[in-house]
């Protein structure tokens, strides 16, 4: 009775293990290493100082349709101000589809 309840109990147990990976931290890597990091994966959540993250990407195409890419800056151990990709963002103004 007790083995079909744990073997059960596996693909949870490692589902919630890799929802438990720790996010890359730019505060950590130089400048260069964080730039290549975004490049290597696309796109990526990274963390951007003790309590703050933000999402970069490579180009606009791992951004939603609706959005635009912006450059997106982080601190790095070498640079607090480091252009490591881009930040998908809603434009501003108003959209084709917002009248009906």
């Amino acid at each position: 009775m007790r083995l079909p309840l744990l073997l059960s109990l596996i693909p949870s147990l490692a589902a919630a293990t890799a929802l438990a990976q720790p996010r890359p931290d730019s505060t950590g890597m130089s400048c260069r290493q964080a730039a290549g990091l975004v490049q290597a994966r696309g796109a990526l959540v990274l963390g951007t100082g003790r309590h703050t993250y933000d999402r970069f990407v490579r180009d606009r195409s791992f951004c939603e349709i609706t959005e635009v890419a912006e450059p997106g800056f982080s601190p790095t151990l070498d640079n607090p101000d480091c252009f490591v990709g881009y930040t998908c963002r809603e434009p501003g103004g108003r959209l084709l589809w917002d009248n009906y």
